[in-house]
């Protein structure tokens, strides 16, 4: 039968009908791998190039650079190594704060040029701090060498020593803070078996060498006082597992040291012979200090570990404080450890007073070495808390916020469990977290070289401007503080380690 007008007609809409089902589901193109991963990332307007390596086939690369606004620009590459100009990259960001970066990838191969679908990265309106400080340091755990604090320039790549244990004969650098992401007052840790166990007291351009061994400190708003605590950690080792490293805190309490009156002092509920109190946060008032707290379920503090040390769990605790009267009141539980199952640790609330961020892992204290540990935000308003969006199947650990709060920098163990690296991630004012980065480096290739952690990240509004010669020669010099403890109980006093004994390395 010959086909009619009226068939031909319905044979070619039939065949269009097919043409365009067939296209719609065939898939687009698709995003292009890159390393870091910065694709749909929220970024700061102040950021520095995020250099990145396009992980797919080719022998050419083009990479756009777009936004609503600013002028585009383009760099090429036949290796993949993508590395974007400082200048034009900076006036990309500045005109589009608030907006979108569009990043467009294509690849030349032998079969043709091959489009790969538009990363999108939104521009947040806030800026982050523009210096971090941040320990650097090998993944090692048993030698006090090329151990280092650094500060970067968030913005670029420039980046300087604030102190290097090589300054004082390899000595051990360790649990620096600031006050209020301000560097002008910073107390930073030191151990050495040559110039004992110290603190450096940083205040207005002048450093004070603190005869005493801080551990984790909180320097009151203020700026008048610090809380901090006294561990006595020690390291051992599992068979097997993701991660064979593991510390216990066998014994630890808060304390408190006046920088005007120079004296050091403690609170009943701070000190408790039957428990363990440590990780002390300041909120922004200055009116509440919280801490993490956990019943001792041993008694014999000799042996390392303890035959129960995986189930201690820490509490989330506060006390009320008026530095105007030197006053503390009770401690109260704000969350325990019973309800969640787990330990809580390392507190740290928003510069609003709105926000607290901790992190939750299976048991103990020593979260760099706990593969569950993950970090939680909480609503200090209704005390309801949950798990950050951020979070990875590696460990996440210590983290600090931006003096605007929208940024979050923390540790993660992310790429692959081993090397502890910086992140960031944009926060909006319920606390959701969005898709965090990895801080940028000038090499795109760098976290596949190096072995060095970086850990400990604190978000700070400018650098460090004491000489790192002037902190070095307060290390060795023998003017020191002399601050007996308020101690009489179980609770070590601060000092050196037993004689053959080296305190764990903290990544």
């Amino acid at each position: 039968m010959k086909p009619t007008i009226g068939m031909t007609v319905w044979i070619v809409l039939g065949l269009a009908v097919s043409a365009v089902r067939a296209a719609e589901q065939r898939p687009g193109p698709e995003l292009p791998r890159i390393r870091p991963d910065y694709a749909q990332a929220t970024i700061p307007p102040n950021i520095a190039p995020m250099n990145f390596q396009i992980l797919e086939p080719g022998t050419k690369f083009r990479v756009a650079f777009r936004g609503p606004k600013g002028n585009p620009f383009e760099v090429s590459s036949t290796d993949g190594d993508i590395r974007i100009s400082p200048k034009k990259w900076k006036a990309m960001l500045e005109a589009n704060a608030g907006g979108e970066l569009w990043i467009d990838i294509s690849a030349e191969r032998p079969s043709g040029r091959k489009d790969f679908a538009r990363i999108v990265n939104p521009i947040a309106a806030e800026p982050i701090d523009p210096w971090l400080g941040y320990r650097f340091i090998k993944p090692l755990h048993n030698f006090w060498k090329d151990v280092a604090v650094y500060q970067r320039d968030l913005t670029n790549f420039t980046v300087s020593p604030i102190l290097r244990g090589e300054r004082f004969e390899n000595g051990c650098v360790n649990c620096h803070s600031f006050a209020n992401n301000n560097p002008a007052t910073m107390t930073i840790g030191i151990r050495s078996q040559t110039y004992d166990s110290s603190t450096l007291l940083v205040q207005d351009g002048s450093v004070n060498k603190i005869a005493s061994k801080w551990g984790y400190t909180a320097i009151h708003p203020s700026g008048k006082m610090a809380a901090y605590s006294i561990n006595k950690v020690n390291a051992f080792f599992h068979n097997a597992g993701l991660e064979v490293r593991d510390v216990v805190d066998l014994d630890s309490a808060i304390l408190y040291y006046d920088f005007d009156k120079r004296v050091v002092k403690s609170t009943p509920d701070l000190k408790d012979i039957q428990r363990l109190e440590t990780y002390p946060a300041w909120t922004p008032d200055g009116k509440w200090l919280y801490f993490c707290s956990a019943a001792i379920p041993w008694t014999d503090r000799v042996t390392v570990p303890p035959k129960n040390f995986d189930q201690v769990r820490y509490d989330l605790r506060r006390i009320s404080y008026d530095i105007e009267k030197d006053q503390w009141g009770k401690a109260e539980t704000a969350l325990s450890s019973e309800a969640t199952g787990k330990s809580i640790l390392l507190p740290r609330v928003s510069p609003d007073g709105r926000l607290l961020v901790f992190c939750m892992c299976k048991y103990g204290c020593f979260l760099i070495y706990q593969p569950s540990s993950d970090l939680f935000v909480m609503d200090l308003q209704t005390g309801q808390y949950r798990p950050m969006e951020c979070n990875s199947a590696f460990s996440e650990s210590w983290h600090s916020f931006s003096s605007n709060g929208r940024w979050l920098a923390f540790s993660s163990k992310r790429q692959g469990g081993l090397f502890t690296r910086t992140y960031f991630a944009y926060m909006e004012p319920d606390g959701k977290a969005r898709k965090p980065f990895v801080l940028p480096q000038e090499d795109p290739d760098y976290y596949e070289k190096t072995l060095q952690c970086f850990s400990v990240p604190e978000l700070l509004t400018g650098p460090v401007t004491i000489p790192e010669k002037e902190l070095a020669a307060a290390v060795v010099g023998t003017d020191a503080i002399k601050t007996p403890l308020p101690i009489t109980t179980a609770t070590p006093k601060a000092g050196s380690p037993p004689p053959g004994k080296k305190p764990v390395e903290r990544e």
